[in-house]
């Protein structure tokens, strides 16, 4: 009887394991293609590097991926591309400080020097509590927050002690609320990844107009590497854009490229 069952597992094994490694080969050849971009980043190769990491985002985005795009488009000192990556990379996880500092450190070598518009400290507040995690960690959050307030509750049903009741009941209160900012925050997140309003210029100058037209008034210039946002996208060859200091008006779509 031992003899059966040992001679139909290795058939089944057989059988199996094949399947298994076809369905593990795209991972394997993921993980060395990325094995095979950082390699020729740390050697220097930054071109080589770059197509690796281009490549490996055709096969889905990643905050990684498109941080090492950036280092290596920085370190060719393609800085417009640099901060296009960067700005991705921090839109999947604006909480990673090294993307940030590298995203500051990338601007400060453009051309443009927008100083920001100032805004109430607890609306600055509010967005760096936001940005604190990704949708993902966001979502994370809320489900240990949410097991944590069911154990809670039972905690507060069935505890005979006075001090475990309230502890049950005053906790469970409080995950409740991290519960329900939790999923907010992830639902704020996920609107900015699906509606997404950011771009970069990439043509060396832009002059921005009053009116979507050539002969359009001329407000000011714009150099490439420069952040704007797209408030009025209805028109099919140019964007109504606004900067952080407040200033607005129209340039040509093709003339930037969404983040």
């Amino acid at each position: 009887m031992t003899n059966k069952i040992l001679n139909r597992v290795q058939r089944m094994v057989k059988w199996v394991l094949p399947f298994y490694l076809f369905a593990l080969l795209p991972f394997q050849a993921q993980a060395a293609t990325k094995a095979e971009a950082d390699s020729a980043y740390v050697n220097g190769e930054y071109q080589t590097a770059i197509k690796g990491y281009e490549s490996l985002l055709k096969q889905g985005a990643s905050a990684e991926l498109y941080y090492n795009l950036g280092n290596a488009y920085y370190r060719t000192e393609n800085i417009t591309r640099a901060v296009i990556n960067y700005e991705r990379a921090l839109l999947l996880s604006p909480g990673d400080a090294d993307i940030r500092f590298n995203l500051q450190l990338a601007r400060s070598k453009t051309i443009d020097k927008i100083v920001p518009e100032s805004e109430m400290f607890f609306v600055t507040w509010y967005r760096s509590v936001v940005n604190l995690m990704s949708v993902d960690g966001w979502g994370r959050m809320a489900l240990v927050s949410l097991a944590i307030v069911i154990a809670l509750f039972l905690v507060y049903l069935f505890s005979a002690r006075v001090w475990m009741q309230k502890l049950g009941f005053f906790g469970g209160i409080a995950l409740l609320v991290v519960f329900v900012l939790s999923n907010i925050f992830a639902w704020q997140q996920r609107q900015q990844l699906l509606h997404r309003q950011g771009a970069i210029v990439v043509a060396p100058s832009v002059t921005v107009k009053s009116t979507p037209a050539q002969n359009g008034t001329d407000l000011f210039i714009l150099h490439e590497g420069t952040k704007v946002v797209i408030t009025d996208s209805s028109m099919k060859n140019w964007r109504e854009v606004r900067l952080a200091d407040g200033k607005k008006g129209w340039l040509e779509s093709k003339k930037i490229e969404m983040i």
